[in-house]
């Protein structure tokens, strides 16, 4: 099966990052197409350094945006946000979490990664398990619009990766890098637009 061109740019362009959904639950095996597509992103060395972890759990899923808030309005508070200003923006993460129908935290791993003695190539090595794990994300994005449903990708992993990492019990190289909410979408945004391409393109 093969997209034209146009229907492939419109496919790409129709994309929302969505944060409000319908209660209905995303099937298991809706899941496990996503995920299964997700593994077919291009990696370096194709070592595949990605790791995903599906939050079914209720009360796991409670426990780490607990977690996760105290840490968060920990850090609000360091920079001089207004207490209630501090708490509102705690509490809409927080119902985030937990409202959004399924949840899936995308890790990486280092375990099959080269290694070197020097800290540049170390660097190097660590900044392409990134780039693999995070075009993954990409296409774990791309596949749950595919299915019709709606997705958002947060960064607050990378804000508390020791918080997530207890909360929900990982292997220790397991690093915490995103979490995807996703479900049926009860409000699709409208297109924020994007930076003209002649502002973000060089010919060389």
């Amino acid at each position: 099966m093969s997209l034209s061109p146009e229907a492939l740019r419109q496919f790409l362009a129709s994309r929302r990052s969505v944060r409000r959904f319908r209660p209905a639950p995303v099937p298991r095996e809706t899941l496990r197409r996503i995920l299964e597509a997700a593994t077919r992103a291009p990696s370096a060395h194709n070592r595949q350094p990605w790791r995903f972890v599906v939050v079914e759990r209720p009360e796991l899923r409670r426990q780490m945006a607990e977690a996760m808030g105290a840490r968060f309005l920990e850090d609000l508070r360091r920079d001089g946000l207004e207490a209630g200003e501090a708490e509102r923006r705690v509490q809409r993460s927080r119902e985030r979490l937990l409202t959004a129908p399924a949840l899936i935290v995308v890790c990486l791993t280092m375990a099959h990664m080269d290694t070197y003695p020097d800290r540049q190539r170390r660097k190097a090595e660590y900044m392409m398990a990134v780039q693999s794990t995070a075009l993954a994300t990409g296409h774990l994005l791309l596949a749950i619009h595919a299915e019709g449903l709606g997705a958002c990708w947060q960064c607050a992993p990378l804000f508390a990766p020791d918080t997530v990492q207890e909360a929900l019990s990982l292997p220790a190289d397991w690093e915490p890098q995103a979490m995807i909410a996703l479900g049926m979408p009860d409000v699709v945004p409208p297109d924020p637009g994007r930076v003209p391409i002649d502002e973000v393109l060089a010919w060389r």
